[in-house]
């Protein structure tokens, strides 16, 4: 309790959830699409192409604003954490960076030639594949650990591939693909609409074979995550974890095997919501997985107080364009109109 007799805000707390929040508003909105660049392989026809970029022109570049803004809090808030992860993983970051100028490049040039249309199309799918393996490999990097010694990393160059993160990797680019194929359910129709229909449901069951094969390896990396997910009194708070997930996958499949339009999307949004909500049960209270916890690689209050009053401005803009903007291009995409 503070003087006046109200509860004390511990702001290490709040931004802990400011991050995570950006995070997972990246991986939801720029999900999709670059989940619909790994979807074209199975779409060679070049009109089809051109509608499921049309179907993400309006939102694509704006999704990014996030990885932005997470990667910005994580800076501010926590500069120790930032010091200690980016060295470890300097090159799965790096790989996402150039996939994601590679993608963003592409995606412009393809409209402005005939004869390197097909370079452009490669050029997309691969800097969006690269981006979303990258991502996975990242995220199991940091759920492994990273080796630490006082208050800097440790480990070598290569400490963040492991067949572990390897399958996180996968799971992501597969997670990704689910988004594209269900977005496209949702946003086209005709033969388009029925193929992604087709590749949404064993997307679907990979997806939650990798969510299966990720969350039984994940608590014999670190003790602390075997004694969140087993151990008594704990099991009692995380056993709905598991069961709502279970719950989520039905009710995905179910509507798949309906052919509905929307239910799809949002059931798999709702996979991705609860896997990582798995992962923070994991990982709280620490910021660096069994090395660091929040309040040690906070900065000081002062800073975060400073940092937070714009945050808490600019977040409410950001999501309020942004949903104007879904508003503003809602419903089926024109196959005769669109980005040129």
């Amino acid at each position: 309790m503070d003087t006046l007799g109200l509860p004390a805000i511990d702001i290490p707390t709040v931004w802990a959830f400011i991050v995570a929040f950006a995070v997972f508003a990246y991986v939801v909105l720029d999900g999709f699409d670059l989940g619909l660049a790994i979807l074209f392989p199975f779409c060679p026809d070049r009109r089809d192409r051109d509608v499921m970029m049309n179907s993400v022109a309006p939102v694509w570049d704006g999704n990014e604003t996030w990885l932005v803004l997470g990667g910005g809090s994580l800076f501010a808030a926590f500069p120790l954490a930032y010091a200690v992860l980016m060295p470890a993983l300097y090159a799965p970051l790096i790989a996402m960076l150039l996939g994601l100028v590679l993608r963003g490049v592409a995606f412009e040039f393809r409209w402005r030639t005939e004869r390197a249309r097909g370079i452009w199309d490669l050029a997309f799918m691969g800097g969006s594949f690269v981006a979303a393996l990258a991502q996975g490999i990242a995220l199991g990097a940091t759920l492994q650990g990273v080796s630490v010694s006082g208050r800097a990393y440790s480990g070598g160059w290569w400490e963040w591939l492991s067949p572990f993160t390897l399958l996180t990797g996968a799971a992501v680019v597969t997670g990704y693909a689910l988004l594209g194929a269900t977005w496209l359910v949702m946003k086209t129709g005709g033969a388009l609409r029925l193929r992604a229909l087709r590749l949404a449901r064993p997307l679907a069951l990979a997806t939650l074979g990798f969510v299966v094969a990720v969350s039984l390896v994940t608590p014999f990396l670190e003790a602390a995550y075997w004694q969140r997910w087993f151990a008594w009194p704990g099991i009692v708070l995380t056993a709905p974890v598991p069961i709502a997930v279970a719950t989520v996958a039905f009710l995905l499949l179910r509507s798949l095997g309906h052919g509905r339009d929307y239910s799809p999307f949002i059931y798999a949004l709702g996979l991705f919501f609860l896997a990582f909500v798995g992962l923070g049960v994991s990982i709280w209270p620490n910021v660096v997985p069994g090395r660091i916890t929040i309040w040690q690689a906070a900065a000081p209050e002062a800073s975060q107080v400073f940092v937070l009053v714009g945050t808490v401005i600019l977040i409410p803009i950001i999501l309020s364009y942004s949903a104007y903007a879904y508003w503003v291009f809602r419903g089926k995409v024109d196959p005769n109109h669109g980005y040129h």
